[in-house]
Order: C-alpha cells, then sequence, then structure tokens
C-alpha cells in the first residue's frame, strides 16, 4: 500500500487538529473570543445542563444550555458575555437574577444587569437556542455540524469544534481556562429508531412518541470542546480494565454494520491502559469511564467520548506517519486520542496558543506506547521518523488571548523536544515520575506552558529554560558542529538561542555540553564518534 508522509499529510491540511491560521491580523472579536475580559472574569462556570435535538433533513439542532455559575469578585452591574457563533440564535435567555436587557451580537450573548454581586454567590443563566449551525467542509479539522447518511442510508450526525470553539452550536462560556468543575448532563433527544451517544454515562433513556432522549452525565470537569452528541444506529457492547484505580468501565458504541469489526479493532484498548497507566498514572475519569464512539470524522479526544473513524485498520488511515513501518503496528486513532485523556482532558491549556501541551505530550505518548507495546528500540526508530516530519514554519506557541494556534509543529516537534529531554535527564524512572507527576499534581487543572516548563526543570533537577525556549519559541534547529582529529573532538552549537544548553551524550561514558564556543574533548581510542539520533539536533561534520 502506498505510504502518505506526515509532511504531505500536513501540507494537505490532514493532520489531527484543526486549520492553523498563518499571519490573521487579530481584531476585537479575535480578543473577546480568547481572552478572559471584563465581561467573563468575574463568574466561574460550575455546570452546564444541556439539551440538543438535531433534524437531520433541516440540517438545523435546537436546545437549551443551563449554565450553573459562582461569582469570583464582588461587582456591580456587570455585563455577562455568553458566547453563540451565528448563524446559531438565542431564542431567549432566563437567569436566576434581574436581567435589565439582552441582545446577541455577532457571535457573542450580552447579558445586561442593573445588580451588585458578591463572591461566593450562586446563579444560573439559561440560554434556549436554534438554528442552521456551520456545517463542517472537511472534519474534524475545520469544525462544524456533520450530517451525514451511513452505509444503510441511515442518518448520522455528529460535530467536531476543537478550533471554533463549542459555541459553534451551543451557547457557552467558550475559553477552555474554565471548565464547569461540576460536569455536565446532556439530553439528546433523536427519532426513536437512532441513538444519541454523548460523554460520561447513560443515565436516563426515555421514549415518547416518536422521540427518545438519552442523557448522559459527566462528574468530571470538561472541556468545552470535548461536548460532543453523535446520534446514529448505534449498537454497543461493553468491556472491564482492573486499573490503578480499581475497575474502568468500558463502553463501545458503534454503527450497527460495523460491531464485529469493532470488537476484534478494540481489542487495542487494554494494552493502551495498560501503557499509559504506567507512563502517565491512572486513567483520569473512572467516575465517568472509557467509551470509544464511532464518528463520521477520523477522530478526536472527546473526553470520555472518544471519538473513533480510522476504519477498523491499523496506523493512520491505513499509513504510518513516522514512515518507519512502525506505526503499522496499532491503531492510531485509538492510541492518540485515548492519549489526550491524560494530556488536553485532564490537564488542559488555559490558552490555545500553549496547545503543545495537548499535542506534543499525545504524539509522545504514542512512542511511550509502542516501548511498552513492543520494544524501546522500535520506540526510538518511530520517534526518529518523527523528526523527519517537521516544518518548522513558525513557533509552536501561538499568539496569546485571542484563540491562535502555533505551528502544526506542536505534534512532532513537541514529541521530539520531549525525547530530547529525556535522553538528558539519563533516567527512566525519575522521567516517568515527571510524567505522573504532571497528571497528579496537575489533576482536572487548566496549566500555562510556563507551569509545565518550570515543573519539568523542578523535578528532573536540570534548567531546561534554554530547550523550551530553542524549540518551543524559535524556529531554529540546532547544529552540533564538530571537527575530530584522532583522539581530539572540537565541538560548538550554532543556529541556537542565547545561553542555549542541551548536554549530549556521545557514548556511555561521554556526555559533552557544547556551547557557541569551540570546545576539544579527548575520544578514547581516537574511534570516530558516533552521535545518538534520538536528540533533535542537527550534526555537521566541518572536516
Amino acid at each position: 500500500m502506498k505510504k502518505l508522509s506526515y509532511t504531505l499529510l500536513l501540507a494537505s491540511g490532514l493532520v489531527f487538529g484543526q486549520f492553523f491560521e498563518r499571519d490573521k491580523a487579530f481584531t476585537k472579536q479575535d480578543t473577546l473570543k480568547g481572552s478572559d475580559t471584563e465581561f467573563r472574569n468575574f463568574w466561574d462556570v460550575k455546570k452546564y445542563d444541556l439539551s440538543v435535538e438535531p433534524d437531520f433533513e433541516a440540517k438545523s439542532i435546537k436546545g437549551n444550555n443551563l449554565i450553573s455559575f459562582e461569582i469570583t469578585k464582588d461587582v456591580t452591574n456587570p455585563t455577562f458575555q455568553v458566547d453563540l457563533q451565528q448563524p446559531m440564535k438565542a431564542d431567549h435567555v432566563k437567569a436566576s437574577f434581574p436581567i435589565a436587557e439582552y441582545q446577541q451580537d455577532g457571535d457573542f450573548i450580552w447579558i445586561k444587569t442593573n445588580k451588585s454581586f458578591k463572591k461566593g454567590e450562586k446563579y444560573t443563566i439559561d440560554v434556549i437556542y436554534s438554528g442552521n449551525p456551520r456545517i463542517a467542509r472537511n472534519a474534524p479539522w475545520d469544525g462544524g455540524w456533520i450530517f451525514i447518511k451511513d452505509e444503510n442510508g441511515n442518518p448520522w450526525m455528529s460535530v467536531a469544534d476543537e478550533g471554533i470553539g463549542a459555541s459553534i452550536w451551543l451557547p457557552t462560556k467558550d475559553i477552555w481556562s474554565d471548565e464547569p468543575e461540576n460536569g455536565i448532563v446532556m439530553k439528546i433527544i433523536t427519532p426513536k429508531d437512532l441513538v444519541g451517544v454523548g460523554n460520561g454515562r447513560l443515565i436516563s433513556k426515555k421514549t415518547e412518541g416518536g422521540k427518545t432522549a438519552y442523557t448522559w452525565e459527566v462528574k468530571n470537569p470538561i472541556n468545552a470542546y470535548s461536548i460532543i452528541p453523535n446520534i446514529g444506529k448505534y449498537v454497543n457492547f461493553k468491556d472491564t480494565y482492573n486499573g490503578e484505580k480499581g475497575r474502568l468501565d468500558l463502553d463501545y458504541w458503534v454503527i450497527d454494520y460495523n460491531l464485529d469489526k469493532a470488537k476484534k479493532q478494540f481489542q487495542q484498548v487494554k494494552p493502551m491502559l495498560s501503557a499509559f497507566e504506567y507512563w502517565f498514572g491512572p486513567y483520569p475519569f473512572y467516575e465517568d469511564s472509557y467509551k470509544l464512539v464511532e464518528s463520521p470524522y477520523l477522530g478526536m479526544e472527546h473526553q470520555s467520548n472518544v471519538a473513533y473513524g480510522n476504519g477498523y485498520e491499523n496506523g493512520y488511515l491505513g499509513n504510518d506517519l513516522s514512515g518507519t513501518g512502525v506505526g503499522l503496528n496499532w491503531d492510531y486513532i485509538i492510541i492518540h486520542e485515548s492519549g489526550h485523556e491524560w494530556f488536553a482532558n485532564n490537564i488542559t491549556a488555559k490558552d490555545q496558543a500553549d496547545m503543545w501541551v495537548h499535542e506534543g505530550f499525545t504524539m509522545y505518548s504514542e512512542v511511550l506506547f509502542t516501548e511498552k507495546f513492543m520494544d524501546k528500540k522500535s520506540a526510538d526508530v518511530y520517534m526518529q521518523g518523527i523528526h523527519n516530519t517537521i516544518s518548522n514554519d513558525i513557533p509552536i506557541i501561538g499568539k496569546y488571548g485571542v484563540r491562535n494556534e502555533g505551528s502544526g509543529d506542536m505534534y512532532s516537534k513537541g514529541a521530539s523536544m520531549l525525547h530530547t529531554i529525556r535522553q538528558v535527564i539519563n533516567n527512566d524512572e525519575k522521567f516517568r515520575d515527571i510524567l505522573r507527576g504532571i497528571n497528579k499534581d496537575f489533576y482536572h487543572q487548566t496549566v500555562t506552558t510556563q507551569q509545565i516548563e518550570n515543573y519539568i526543570s523542578k523535578k528532573s533537577g536540570i534548567d531546561f529554560s534554554s530547550v523550551f525556549n530553542q524549540y518551543l519559541r524559535s524556529v531554529k534547529v540546532p547544529v552540533l558542529e564538530y571537527e575530530q582529529k584522532g583522539e581530539e573532538l572540537k565541538f560548538r552549537y550554532t543556529n541556537v538561542v542565547k545561553d542555549f544548553r542541551l548536554p549530549v551524550r556521545i557514548d556511555s561514558d561521554l556526555t559533552i555540553t557544547p556551547t557557541e564556543q569551540w570546545q576539544t574533548v579527548k575520544i578514547k581510542n581516537g574511534s570516530p564518534v558516533q552521535f545518538d539520533k534520538n536528540y533533535y539536533i542537527r550534526y555537521k561534520n566541518i572536516q
């Protein structure tokens, strides 16, 4: 089978998250969407209690979202901002406090009050909404609703909205830094011959007339872009996994004619959970179960509702993104999207500019799974193949406060940076403790890149600040220039950020710490040096 290179997929936009914006002129609207403004910074969402009813023929949806929240500071006559993107409409807005007036202006609902609010007070806002939502042209990368028919002609509906935001269909406080700590309850209303599958656990199923309401509950905090209804001709099968926190329920929902394929392919879930619990700590959502749901697009990391559309075959649509063949030994979507349960769902970046925290760690989870599932040599080969897919076009970290993602290199270069850091630490138990510590100490929290950078440096006892600056904030690839004459090795770094410090292990007995100044060391027996390919640096023999 012809292999698609990672570079080719990236160039066509067909890689992982949604389309990355280049050279965009940011507007006030971008700031309102991406910043904790005066309209957001005084209230904290606690829970969403929502309903959604899609109409396949009309390509429309309707429902409501009851937003429970707590006031975080004293404030007088504030205006609340609730996000609902055009062309969706707020039909009515109610609240448990007096509303002076409300209006929908573009992608925002403004709720004005003539009241003083005190820190610690709790209220609700209920938005009843309807409309024809944005339709995805190429889900999940561009974002939007999907209304298609399955192979048997039955309606199949869902949505993907990581990049563009959940507010393309659902009225929310659509900013990553504010997750509903007490979770959600989602009612999905479907024609009685279809099934509605959501996040968490099914707590109610009621049929009345020609419709059925499926109610799902999530007890843990959840990022808004993970709140996803799936509607189709689904069938269900279950399993259990005995993990670090006891019994974990495994829940699988697939289109009826794919049941046998799914039962075979989803056998990879337990080895995946075993590997990730070893490296990262307990699965973060035992209360809500682990769930794979077949989707009408490739996949996405929806919390306790992982979207699967990889055709029940190994690799990425049958191809190996690393170009090494190693990735054909496991199902990319099961492994990668499930890795996000730890990085993206357990810990979530406060700002999309720091999305590498999601994608860099999760792409590296593929390497760690390979190491546990196969062997370390195969994992290293896979990682070295990923090195070759990095484009170094723009920095990995985007612009803060405007919902701006950095380079797509956040996947491959982020993972390569972590693998490089692992080589420097040179102690896999310590490295594993750091990964588990991140998931424990930032459990169910939103974080900044600086928090993660500082944590790794502190726990490793090594100052990696210049390494993070090199790989996250520049497009330079370090070049280690060297010249060997007999037992003398001369070396230095070029193409590096200021004060770059990255030790490089040559063999078990020798580690060098190049700078931008020439240095020399003695090599035993004058044997030709063999540089380690696991570091993401380039080597240049100047002889």
